[in-house]
């Protein structure tokens, strides 16, 4: 599914053309290659109700499903989108800025000063961005992913439907996991990246595992516990030569030949990698998530 996004450029001097933006058409850039669709964009002042005003205009006028705003998030008197971003929101989302965050400190101490916020207002994810180009960039590759989730979970039907069998998630497109690993700040230090694909198969795993006759399995009741997902992310990040670790996890009911999982991995050396590989595969598999094979 395509999901629709509007990228504001916060900034005193490109509102009264005195400076070229260079972030906000970097950010489009990066939600057009992922397969967002950018339906909006604007240049504001750094003015409070201004962005606030837009900011609701996008989400209850427009409708999009995502808002990403680039600069006002520092510690001048005049930065205030991230005021006016929660505001205009009805819920805060603290996760996304501490992630972003806890990326800009891997880059450069004074990535603790960004005072990005994140918040939802009805069914749109609204998302600070920091004003440099560079930083943007490294912010939004640091979280795009999950804001994909995010608006997944925005648009679905809510706790009412949870314990009905989902039909599965759309699979990611691995060619679009590598385009965003080589443009991540650590591109330069990987050698090589390994993928993983998990598939359900027709053939039962005691017929695998222990030769025993069974009947084709029809499908698999697929679940994942996503607060171990992320740990298991985070261990294997922590690896020694690791520099960059992402994981998908299918939902639901799936049938025979559809994906259970994607993993991506890139590191320094073959060796360590490939370690890496087994680990993270080996942890979904055994600790994150529950398999039901069904029959008849």
């Amino acid at each position: 599914m395509s999901y629709t996004a509007a990228v504001l450029t916060v900034s005193d001097r490109g509102f009264r053309g005195e400076r070229r933006d260079e972030s906000g058409p970097a950010v489009r850039a990066i939600l057009e290659e992922a397969g967002w669709e950018v339906v909006h964009t604007a240049i504001l002042p750094d003015e409070r109700e201004e962005i606030r005003a837009a900011l609701e205009d996008c989400a209850d006028r427009l409708g999009v499903n995502l808002v990403l705003t680039t600069g006002g998030t520092g510690f001048s008197l005049r930065d205030v989108t991230p005021e006016a971003t929660l505001a205009a929101a009805d819920r805060e989302a603290r996760g996304i800025p501490e992630a972003m965050r806890a990326e800009s400190m891997r880059i450069t101490p004074r990535g603790c000063l960004s005072r990005s916020a994140a918040g939802i207002r009805g069914r749109t994810l609204m998302v600070n961005l920091p004003g440099s180009e560079k930083a943007a960039r490294e912010n939004l590759l640091a979280v795009l992913g999950a804001l994909g989730h995010g608006v997944e979970m925005l648009l679905s039907a809510g706790s009412a439907d949870c314990a009905a069998p989902a039909a599965g998630r759309t699979p990611p497109s691995m060619d679009q996991w590598l385009r965003e690993a080589k443009a991540c700040p650590e591109a330069g230090r990987i050698g090589m990246y390994l993928t993983h694909n998990g598939v359900v198969r027709e053939t039962a795993r005691a017929a695998v595992r222990e030769g025993a006759r069974t009947e084709p399995v029809r499908g698999m009741r697929f679940s994942c516990d996503r607060e171990k997902l992320e740990a298991a992310l985070a261990e294997t990040r922590g690896m020694e030569g690791v520099y960059y670790v992402r994981a998908w996890l299918n939902e639901g009911e799936l049938k025979p030949g559809e994906d259970i999982m994607y993993v991506l991995v890139g590191g320094d050396i073959r060796p360590r990698v490939e370690a890496a590989l087994r680990f993270l595969v080996g942890k979904l598999k055994g600790e994150c998530v529950r398999e039901e094979e069904l029959f008849g």
